[in-house]
């Protein structure tokens, strides 16, 4: 009983991070067409966020690989246990897919907005992979254990060029109640759609990859001993 727990948990922790490692990716691809418009010259900060985005790709494709170890498909969750997703709708008031790049282009206060939230989100990230790493059910699993070093080892350099921006332009830090929101989320996610997913028999799995149609960059990670 307790195996299969463990399992269905790792099953559901696992679903819930490669959706969210692929939003990752693919909604940076936006922020990237707004720096390189704004700041065509500042080629540091571009390279700051070109490396974050291949750091999501990489964790995105990790994950991929501990399912094809698995020899199954994700579950299928939605934008709804998305962070970045969550945030985005909450201080934008629509999704993610729907931003306007060109007002992120032209209006400072919108870019702003964006990168605190960012900010936030990877900061939050980097505490959680700190947690689920002394959590014993994800350290039975060799791979995904490895998984969750690699991406702690990886966060803090994405936060830090959307920290570095706001600074350099004298921008504000984020205030109380974007921190609230901040856990807002996370606690919905870990209190509320979390046990109800781990609840739920009718979950499907996904019947094809998020990143189809995508280049194809194997990463190779090690099979559990």
């Amino acid at each position: 009983m307790l195996s299969a727990f463990r399992r269905r948990y790792l099953d559901l922790l696992a679903s819930i991070y490669i959706y969210n490692e692929h939003r990752g990716y693919t909604s940076i691809d936006r922020v990237l067409e707004a720096v390189r418009a704004r700041a065509p010259d500042d080629h540091a900060l571009i390279a700051a966020i070109e490396k974050h985005r291949a750091d999501e790709r990489k964790h995105y494709q990790m994950f991929k690989r501990w399912f094809e170890l698995q020899g199954r498909m994700p579950l299928t969750v939605d934008r709804t246990c998305g962070h970045i997703d969550r945030f985005v709708e909450i201080m934008f008031r629509r999704p993610i897919d729907a931003l306007d790049t060109q007002k992120l282009i032209e209006d400072d206060a919108q870019f702003e907005k964006l990168c605190r939230v960012i900010s936030l989100t990877e900061q939050r990230g980097h505490r959680q992979v700190h947690i689920l790493l002394n959590h014993p059910a994800v350290l039975s699993d060799k791979v995904l254990t490895r998984i969750f070093r690699i991406i702690e080892k990886d966060e803090p350099s994405h936060w830090a060029p959307y920290d570095g921006w706001l600074r350099a332009h004298g921008r504000r830090e984020p205030r109380w109640w974007e921190r609230a929101v901040d856990s807002f989320i996370h606690s919905e996610l870990l209190f509320v759609k979390l046990p109800f997913l781990f609840l739920n028999p009718f979950v499907r799995r996904r019947t094809n990859w998020a990143d189809a149609g995508e280049p194809l960059h194997p990463v190779r990670v090690a099979a559990a001993a």
